[in-house]
């Protein structure tokens, strides 16, 4: 771990198009541009040598450090304490609306609220994930970064015209810029880093600084003042909704699973996956916490956005399916896998991987989620076409034909296809939602067909998908393992909550997969998944847990978990995908799909609670 620090140590900031991650100690390690899915600018989160960064810290070598958000708004304050003094930096960018564009800034400014406090600041970048070469040219108001592909970084200082006294300049050979500032209480500067500058670099005035600060400040609580959200848990549901926002592509209405790549699910080993993708499973997920928060735009744009991926290949045959399990944020679907070779890893967890090689992969679940997110919002008014209900029909004519057969999974393993359990449930769930579109609204189906498939697959997964040995549904056909995806199984109706069978399964789950409230996707060694190592226990299905929990009743055994749960976040409220058995955040950072599941747990106790 020498250099890197707790992926939990970190607070997230964005533009709706691009994100970056700032550690506790006031390092930028994380910033890809112009998107999501684009090559790093800085990556020393992956590499802290080669990866670039910007810092921005007190000369001073012992310091407190506490960080925190400005209430109802995706800015960071990262707060700095000696005996001296007291400083901060505020980082945020500025939000550049739904038109596609190159241009993104990052803002950092640095103030002294205590006392004195001088500031060292070094930007670092390194473009292309550190592959290509740059040269800094410093200029009297500011610097330019150029990479030799013809990227370029441009550093603005945030300034008054007389304080160049205040500032000492230096670079060194690899391109670095490193400054120094020391301020009293009250005086602040700070800069801004901009991708896609038209413009040279600009002195920019404490005034304008703060009209940047301002509208970004209204753009947040404007936004947030949409939820309807009055329950317990307010303040985590809405730092959530602000999360899952900063992870969403403006353009498009796409969310990503996460902002990060190959944040390791077990320090040292193999499982490092990139995240800046839009998962069909995931996103589809966005549509219950959208609509349950009451955020309908958001909502209106994903569900635009799954409609064209269900269009687009609809009808089209072949052993993959019509749909993708995941694509890029504007709907492509090219994500070759590659491994950056040249990169050590997040604290050595090598390889280091960009792309994702699963997008390829068959995994029926998908077609269930995105049929039961786009019922779910059909009953609360969203309208479906009928170029959209005519491709979601080639879609089930397709699934038809083909659910009868082994696929990869929910959890994407490369081991080998197997006939899981879960992937037939949510089968299953694409058959019933289609059946109740066309009743409801009187179009035309293959409806007779549709019933007999979804009675078909109800009747093997009773027969094959349930152990008498462990009184419980398993991970797949011919197995005894567990798996928590089946958690769901109540949620989406496929039995009661109150049915014995469904209470043996979850007794189940609860001896095998669940450790002091914390639950295990599956067992690997159980169930080898074709990747050495293990992992941590799995945010969202802990929240699973709960939402099923309260469904079976068990409301006051759902709120400790979820309470317990609430521990294992971090200092803001934020999750990657895994917690390890130290309590320490694992796997991309923050991951919607825990943020998501936090929202519809949170949804489901508090209704309970309230006895509706």
């Amino acid at each position: 771990m020498d250099g890197y620090p707790l992926i939990e140590n970190h607070g997230l900031i964005g533009d709706l198009q691009t994100a970056a991650l700032v550690t506790t100690e006031g390092t930028v390690d994380w910033f890809c541009s112009p998107r999501f899915d684009s090559p790093s600018v800085f990556g020393a989160l992956l590499d802290k040598e080669k990866g670039g960064h910007c810092t921005v810290r007190p000369v001073h070598p012992t310091h407190a450090t506490k960080q925190l958000y400005l209430p109802g708004t995706a800015i960071l304050v990262t707060r700095f304490m000696t005996e001296a003094g007291a400083g901060e930096v505020v980082d945020f960018m500025p939000v550049t609306g739904t038109t596609v564009t190159s241009r993104h800034r990052l803002v950092r400014l640095i103030r002294c609220v205590r006392g004195s406090m001088t500031f060292e600041v070094e930007i670092a970048p390194r473009f292309d994930y550190g592959r290509a070469k740059h040269e800094a040219q410093i200029t009297g108001h500011g610097a330019v970064f150029a990479a030799e592909d013809g990227t370029e970084l441009t550093m603005h200082p945030i300034r008054e015209p007389e304080d160049e006294r205040l500032l000492d300049v230096l670079t060194d050979q690899d391109g670095a810029l490193r400054l120094s500032v020391t301020l009293r209480a009250g005086q602040q500067r700070g800069l801004v880093l901009e991708m896609g500058a038209e413009d040279p670099p600009t002195e920019i005035r404490l005034d304008a600084y703060q009209r940047l600060f301002d509208q970004t400040v209204a753009f947040w609580r404007s936004w947030l003042a949409q939820s309807r959200y009055t329950g317990r848990w307010r303040e985590t549901v809405e730092r959530s909704a602000i999360t899952l926002k900063l992870m969403t592509f403006a353009p498009s209405g796409a969310l990503v699973a996460a902002p990060t790549a190959a944040l390791p699910e077990q320090l040292g080993g193999e499982r490092n996956w990139d995240y800046r993708f839009t998962w069909i499973r995931d996103a589809s997920f966005s549509v219950y916490a959208l609509l349950g928060l009451g955020f309908t735009e958001e909502a209106r744009a994903f569900i635009a956005w799954l409609s064209d991926r269900v269009k687009e290949r609809a009808g089209e045959s072949g052993t993959t399916g019509p749909l993708n399990v995941m694509y890029k944020v504007d709907g492509s679907s090219d994500l070759e896998e590659q491994v950056l070779g040249h990169w050590e890893g997040y604290a050595g967890s090598a390889p280091v991987r960009i792309g994702n090689g699963a997008a390829t992969q068959l995994q029926l679940d998908i077609y269930g989620e995105a049929l039961d997110s786009m019922y779910f919002a059909h009953r609360r008014g969203f309208q479906i076409g009928h170029a959209g209900w005519t491709s979601m029909r080639e879609n089930l004519d397709w699934l038809a034909d083909h659910w009868d057969q082994p696929e990869e999974g929910i959890w994407e393993t490369r081991g080998g296809r197997q006939d899981f359990t879960y992937g037939r449930v949510m089968s299953w769930v694409a058959f019933d939602r289609a059946l109740r579109l066309a009743e409801s609204k009187g179009w035309p189906s293959a409806y007779g067909r549709w019933q007999t498939e979804r009675d078909a697959v109800y009747d093997q997964v009773m027969a094959k998908g349930w152990s008498e040995e462990q009184q419980a549904f398993v991970q797949h056909y011919g197995s005894d393992v567990l798996d928590s995806s089946l958690l769901r199984m109540s949620t989406v109706g496929f039995l009661s909550p109150e049915d014995p069978i469904w209470a043996s399964s979850l007794d189940a789950i609860e001896r095998k997969l669940v450790s002091d409230s914390l639950v295990y996707r599956y067992d690997p060694e159980a169930s080898p998944d074709g990747l050495r190592g293990s992992e941590g226990t799995f945010s969202l299905c802990t929240f699973m847990y709960v939402d099923a929990l309260v469904r079976a009743g068990r409301t006051d055994q759902a709120r400790l978990v979820y309470e317990k749960m609430m521990g294992y976040a971090n200092h803001l409220g934020l999750y990657s995908e895994e917690v390890d058995p130290t309590g320490r955040q694992l796997g991309n950072f923050p991951q919607a799909f825990t943020h998501l599941a936090l929202i519809d747990a949170t949804l489901t106790l508090d209704k309970a609670l309230d006895g509706r």
